[in-house]
C-alpha cells in the first residue's frame, strides 16, 4: 500500500509520535525560541522561562543589568528551579533540596553541607549556561551556550520585514491571548503561511488587504510575506483606520513573516503582534499572542475607534451567515476561522480515505516549509 502523503511529508509526521520527539531534538532544541519581550525582565531577579524542545530554560537579569540564559534544572537532582515567570530577588532556590543559586548561575548554598556532603565543591556546580539575545524588542533563547549572535540566524530576513520602530511601541494589554489548537504544530505553521486560503476562508474577515497582490517566499528557513492595503480600506486610511497609524501613510500594508520554526509576526499599519507557535503534542499545539501599538492617550485611541465605525460596520463580515451557535464561520472572527481549519485538517489525517490534492500557487510556502523541516531531521542544516 503506497504512504499516504500531504505533499512532501507522509502524513504520520503530523499524527506520530516519534516524528513529534524527532522535530523536538532536531528543530526546536537546535534553534533559537521566543521568549517574551524585553521588558519582561527590566529589572534584577527578574526572569521568563520557557520550554525550547527537549529543554527548560529561564532568562534572569542579574544584580550587574545583564540577562543570562540558563538551564532551568538544579545541579543537584536535576529539579525545575523556576515557575513561568517572576522576580527570584536576590537568589534562586531549588524547592527540593533549598540548594542556592545566585542570580549569575553560581552555587552559593548548600543545607547541612557538612553532615550530607562532607564537602561540596561549589565552583563545578552552577548552573548550566544557555544563550540569550535580543532582536526587534523580543527575547530570544538557545539550548547551546555557543550559538552566537541572534542576527546570524535572522540576518537575512530583516529586510523583509516590516519598518516598524519595535521599541517606539507599548504592549496592548487586550491583545494578549493563549490557546490551544488541536492540530499539529506544522498545520498551525503551514495555515498560516498559506497564501490561497486568505481570499477564501477569510473572505469577509480579511477584506481589508489586497490578497491577490501578495508577495511572499522563504528567505533561509523563514517565511516572508507582504500584501497592500484594499482600495477601499486605503482611499482614507487616516480615517478608516482602527486605531492610531503607526507607519506613515507611504509605507503602509501588512508584513507577516512566519520565522522558523514557529514565530509568527503580524506587522501592520496600526498594530505589531507576536504568535508564538509551541508544540505539546503530535496533536496539540499552544499559541501566544502579544500586541504593541502606538504610545497614544486612551483619548487618541477612543477617537480613532469613532471615526473608523462607519467603515468597520460594513468591512468586516462573517464566511456564513447563518449556522449554529458559536459555529466559528459565522463569528467574524479570523482567528475562530482559522482554529477550525487546523483542527479540522488534522482530523482528516486519521481517515485511511485521505488524499492530498494538488497544491495550488498559493499553496507553495506550505511545501517549502516542509522541505525546511526534512532538512533538519535529515541534518541537512
Amino acid at each position: 500500500m503506497p504512504k499516504r502523503m500531504l505533499h512532501r511529508l507522509p502524513v504520520e509526521a503530523y499524527t506520530e509520535l516519534d516524528w513529534f520527539e524527532r522535530e523536538q531534538e532536531a528543530i526546536f532544541s537546535r534553534t533559537w525560541s521566543y521568549a517574551g519581550f524585553a521588558e519582561d525582565v527590566s529589572e534584577p531577579g527578574a526572569y521568563v522561562s520557557l520550554r525550547a524542545g527537549l529543554n527548560e530554560i529561564f532568562v534572569v537579569m542579574g544584580r550587574d543589568r545583564r540577562l543570562r540564559a540558563f538551564h532551568n534544572i538544579c545541579r543537584h537532582r536535576g529539579t525545575r528551579l523556576l515557575r513561568a515567570v517572576g522576580n527570584a530577588q536576590k537568589a534562586i532556590t531549588c524547592p527540593y533540596h533549598d540548594w542556592t543559586y545566585d542570580l549569575e548561575g553560581h552555587l552559593v548554598s548548600v543545607p547541612a553541607e557538612q553532615r550530607e556532603f562532607g564537602e561540596v565543591d561549589k565552583s563545578c556546580l552552577g548552573l548550566k549556561p544557555a544563550s540569550v539575545d535580543l532582536w526587534r524588542g523580543m527575547l530570544f533563547v538557545h539550548p547551546s551556550p555557543d550559538a552566537g549572535s541572534i542576527m546570524e540566524w535572522f540576518g537575512e530576513i530583516e529586510p523583509h520585514l516590516g519598518p516598524h520602530d519595535v521599541d517606539e511601541l507599548v504592549e496592548y494589554p487586550d491583545g494578549r491571548a493563549s490557546y490551544e489548537i488541536k492540530a499539529n504544530w506544522k498545520i498551525v505553521v503551514e495555515n498560516y503561511i498559506d497564501v490561497y486560503h486568505l481570499a477564501h476562508l477569510h473572505s469577509g474577515t480579511l477584506a481589508m488587504y489586497d490578497h491577490a497582490r501578495a508577495e511572499y517566499g522563504f528567505v533561509g528557513p523563514h517565511y516572508a510575506f507582504w500584501e497592500p492595503l484594499s482600495a477601499d480600506y486605503a482611499a482614507d486610511i487616516e480615517r478608516n483606520a482602527p486605531m492610531p497609524l503607526i507607519l506613515p501613510p507611504g509605507q503602509l500594508g501588512a508584513w507577516v513573516p512566519m520565522l522558523f520554526p514557529g514565530i509568527g509576526l503580524a506587522e501592520s499599519e496600526t498594530s505589531w503582534s507576536t504568535y508564538t507557535i509551541t508544540p505539546l503534542a503530535p496533536d496539540l499545539t499552544r499559541v501566544e499572542n502579544r500586541t504593541r501599538v502606538k504610545n497614544a492617550s486612551d483619548w487618541a485611541f477612543g477617537r480613532q475607534a469613532w471615526r473608523s465605525a462607519g467603515f468597520w460596520k460594513g468591512a468586516i463580515t462573517a464566511k456564513y451567515d447563518a449556522g449554529e451557535d458559536g459555529d466559528p464561520l459565522t463569528s467574524g472572527d479570523f482567528t475562530a476561522e482559522d482554529v477550525l481549519a487546523c483542527e479540522r485538517q488534522q482530523q482528516a489525517l486519521r481517515s485511511p480515505y485521505f488524499e492530498v490534492g494538488p497544491a495550488s500557487r498559493g499553496e507553495g510556502p506550505v511545501l517549502e516549509h516542509q522541505e525546511v523541516v526534512l532538512r533538519y531531521l535529515e541534518g541537512r542544516t
